[in-house]
């Protein structure tokens, strides 16, 4: 019994000494047009900056929904360190715009989120008429964490079954 609590002891101090640091997720700290501002003409391009490195890949995509749900991007997304953009068409019909985002963060987890803004004056622009998938519905999330939880626990169990097993008997009182 002595050996099973050493061995549970040890396994425990290895898993917690070799643990690294979690890192946080990407945070939105600004976008061009801004959050709730409302814009006279249509922008070229939207921009949303973040407070960490954007992992650069096929998972980052940035929409631009309109009035009715037409949407106005005009090609992909570029990313630059923490900045992601892309362009957009000439905007049409006056009123509120969503900018929708999902980035890989700098820790390898999914981020989505929206900036909303609001064209005051119409434009003389199109919609796309490709429709893309929204951000967060690709079906490409990371693995969820109790996955992971659920593999560390069965290594350690493993470890255990493995030291009582084959851990040597020691004769004494």
């Amino acid at each position: 019994m002595k050996r099973f609590v050493a061995a549970l002891l040890l396994a425990t101090a290895c898993m917690i000494g070799i643990a690294a640091p979690a890192f946080a997720h990407n945070v939105l700290i600004s976008s061009d047009p801004r959050q709730g501002s409302s814009v006279e003409t249509s922008p070229h391009e939207v921009t949303l900056t973040f407070d960490l490195p954007i992992q650069n890949g096929d998972f980052d995509v940035v929409t631009i929904t309109g009035p009715g749900g037409t949407r106005w991007e005009a090609g992909t997304a570029t990313v630059r360190s923490n900045v992601i953009s892309a362009p957009v068409r000439t905007l049409g019909p006056a009123g509120d715009y969503t900018i929708g985002y999902r980035i890989l963060s700098a820790d390898g987890h999914p981020v989505s989120g929206a900036v909303t803004f609001t064209l005051t004056k119409a434009g003389n622009g199109t919609p796309a008429s490709v429709t893309v998938r929204p951000p967060g519905q690709s079906g490409a999330d990371s693995v969820p964490t109790w996955i992971w939880i659920a593999g560390g626990v069965a290594l350690l169990v493993a470890g255990v079954m493995v030291a009582i097993r084959f851990g040597r008997k020691v004769d004494g009182p």
